[in-house]
């Protein structure tokens, strides 16, 4: 049995917040035999509500792993929550500002130093009408192409029909149920043979690894998915 990976107060202090919150749905989970229990790994989430990161963050460490998230920066600034997800070793990311690449040099680190790092390529909830994954920042291309690890895509369904961001509606009853579907490692291989890092590669590499995503999510729905991904700057133009 593999042993839990060492966390400290401040996940301890995360998990006896979280786990409780978790009870909200019955949890449904596929594929959880593909997340390595030791050594690095990128996981790929879709962003589908604000609950997302709290059922995920629950999810890895019911599997002895301590999850280490890109999360933005603003989080870190509320008071007690920005306290503890950054002792939990959240990773900010800072947008737009001369720190940018400061939050991929944190995750370089964690991955070489053999830990789990979660990410959400869209940034924010998305703005497909549908829930669908809309278009990604290229962040985890740079990630998965600097470092050879398991990119794991996952598609998570649920949460939004309990908190939805855009709404703003809480409907907590009657308990719904919230599916987590681990995929196959993307192969990535030829990619990284290349050593290409140009907008082009990371942006094709960005789409194949969300592609998987959006196929997992497909089969959790049960029903097809859109060809594409939804653009938001041209829904608002």
């Amino acid at each position: 049995m593999a042993r839990r990976e060492k966390d400290g107060f401040w996940v301890k202090t995360a998990a006896a917040v979280f786990y409780p919150i978790t009870w909200l749905g019955r949890r449904v989970t596929r594929g959880t035999e593909r997340v390595p229990r030791q050594g690095g790994a990128i996981l790929v989430f879709n962003h589908i509500s604000h609950l997302d990161p709290v059922i995920d963050a629950v999810f890895v460490h019911r599997l002895k792993r301590v999850p280490r998230f890109l999360a933005k920066d603003s989080l870190f600034k509320i008071p007690v929550a920005g306290r503890i997800v950054a002792g939990a070793g959240t990773i900010p990311v800072y947008r737009g500002t001369a720190n940018a690449g400061d939050s991929l040099r944190a995750a370089d680190e964690a991955l070489r130093a053999g830990k789990i790092v979660c990410i959400y390529p869209e940034g924010t909830i998305t703005k497909d009408p549908q829930y669908w994954p809309m278009r990604s920042f290229p962040g985890v291309a740079r990630l998965a192409l600097t470092h050879d690890v398991p990119v794991l895509p996952i598609a998570r369904w649920g949460t939004q029909a309990i908190l939805n961001g855009y709404t703003k509606k809480f409907r907590p009853f009657p308990r719904k149920t919230i599916t987590v579907y681990v995929g196959e490692p993307v192969d990535l291989s030829q990619y990284r043979a290349e050593g290409a890092t140009s907008n082009v590669t990371l942006m094709r590499v960005t789409e194949l690894v969300m592609t998987e995503v959006k196929k997992l999510l497909a089969e959790i729905r049960d029903e097809p998915a859109p060809k594409g991904f939804f653009n938001p700057k041209k829904a608002e133009g």
